[in-house]
């Protein structure tokens, strides 16, 4: 990983143009992950599809035999975040650290740590706010704002997102997902 200098200040913007406005459309994910791994962490059988935006270049952490689908939005500004083991992100969904207090005269920022525990489910178009935790093998339904700490092996959905049921927790690990071209 390269030293803080390049991932903060006007260096760091330069190779976060980089990232999202060409890296992240290569079309061969290999090449892809060699430059995100420049950056941050991102474990071994992982992927990371096209499209992936990021706010920052550093505190993002994915495990090993994670998906990140198309399309994704990554904000690490306003704190770090976590993502397990098996974990599958479904296309379009956006990890935010950092929000604006409506109610602060100043519209002052606040943020906090995402943590995403192993054998998540995060399904197509979810929104997670800062400070959010969601327990191991926790799935999200597709649209789900997460405000709130999800807890372990169940179905969150609806906005602001509420457990709506129990997921199996017998969950066997995945196989990683390498596609040549995505």
């Amino acid at each position: 990983m390269l030293p803080r200098f390049f991932k903060s200040g006007r260096v760091g913007q330069v190779f976060r143009f980089l990232a999202n406005g060409f890296v992240g459309h290569l079309p061969w994910m290999a090449l892809r992950l060699v430059f995100y791994r420049l950056f941050f962490q991102i474990g071994k059988n992982s992927s990371v599809m096209m499209g992936l935006k990021l706010r920052k270049m550093s505190d993002l952490h994915v495990g090993h035999t994670t998906n990140i689908n198309p399309n994704c939005m990554l904000d690490t500004r306003g704190g770090q975040i976590w993502i397990g083991n098996y974990v599958d992100i479904a296309p379009e969904v956006n990890i935010w650290t950092l929000e604006h207090d409506v109610n602060d005269p100043d519209f002052k920022s606040s943020g906090g740590e995402v943590r995403i525990e192993d054998f998540v489910w995060i399904a197509n178009r979810v929104v997670i706010l800062p400070g959010v935790w969601i327990g191991e093998g926790a799935v999200i339904a597709s649209g789900a704002v997460v405000t709130k700490d999800i807890p372990a092996w169940c179905i969150a959905g609806g906005v602001p997102a509420k457990v709506i049921g129990q997921r199996n927790p017998a969950q066997n690990p995945r196989q990683p997902y390498r596609p040549f071209l995505l």
